[in-house]
């Protein structure tokens, strides 16, 4: 092959892996296994989420029945649970895309996912972080608790009528406190909930970094069938981040 017909070559046709590998194919498998060592890290940080999920889940079942009804929204959950599974479906079309060596294919599919994974974000910080956050069902300095069956306080103490609203939600919650008297505890279920969402909400915005990045490289024409080990790589982690929200989701909101 001459000079000239290697730069007629697109980038992905014209790869060479690193020196220190043999061959495409070594190179193919190390960045593969270097993912799922890397995912392996992943699966166990979250296990620590549901571990404690199951511990506070055993110790106060009434009070994370009663809290997730009480706090949480199931179809908002299942909202972003259905477009999640969409997410995954469009980037493996994208991968499908790089094997056929189609551009269009790739760029499509990676922007759909991209704007799901923007509906998620959009969907949690609107829907679910801010409303929750204005009512004071933040866990620390800020929670107002109410009990369930009570108007739920959303005043601080610096507001001047605070102390008047506490009295009042604090009066008609006496009879509520009999009824559920474990509910003390639901800052515990707004902890984990908070935690969990928080890290994995994290997650997916990193992913839609790299997705972005993954977007450039297709462009510049980086994937074709000879190449395309860093798409799957990013498919890889987009799958273990709805399998992880797969499992969120009925654990927080429909317990």
């Amino acid at each position: 092959m001459t000079t000239t017909d290697t730069h007629d070559l697109k980038p992905h046709e014209a790869y060479i892996p690193g020196h220190h590998w043999r061959n495409a194919e070594d190179e193919l498998e190390g960045a593969k296994l270097g993912m799922w060592l890397f995912l392996a890290t992943e699966v166990l940080m979250f296990s620590g989420f549901f571990c404690a999920y199951a511990v506070f889940r055993m110790l106060y079942p009434e009070n994370w029945h009663e809290a997730s009804r009480h706090y949480l929204n199931w179809k908002i959950g299942a909202a972003n649970t259905a477009v999640l599974l969409l997410s995954s479906f469009t980037i493996v079309l994208a991968i499908r895309g790089a094997q056929l060596g189609k551009r269009g294919m790739i760029l499509w599919n990676l922007l759909i996912t991209q704007a799901c994974a923007a509906f998620f974000l959009i969907v949690k910080l609107g829907w679910e972080y801010w409303p929750k956050y204005k009512k004071g069902e933040l866990p620390g300095a800020n929670f107002m608790y109410a009990g369930h069956g009570t108007e739920h306080a959303a005043a601080t103490v610096t507001d001047p009528t605070a102390m008047g609203q506490i009295v009042e939600v604090a009066a008609g919650a006496h009879d509520a406190a009999q009824h559920f008297a474990p509910m003390a505890h639901d800052q515990i279920f707004l902890s984990v909930y908070w935690i969990a969402t928080a890290t994995h909400g994290l997650h997916v915005f990193i992913g839609m970094l790299v997705i972005a990045w993954a977007m450039i490289k297709a462009w510049k024409w980086q994937y074709g069938p000879r190449h395309y080990t860093s798409l799957e790589n990013i498919g890889l982690y987009w799958h273990l981040v709805d399998i992880i929200w797969i499992f969120l989701f009925p654990l927080l909101y429909l317990v």
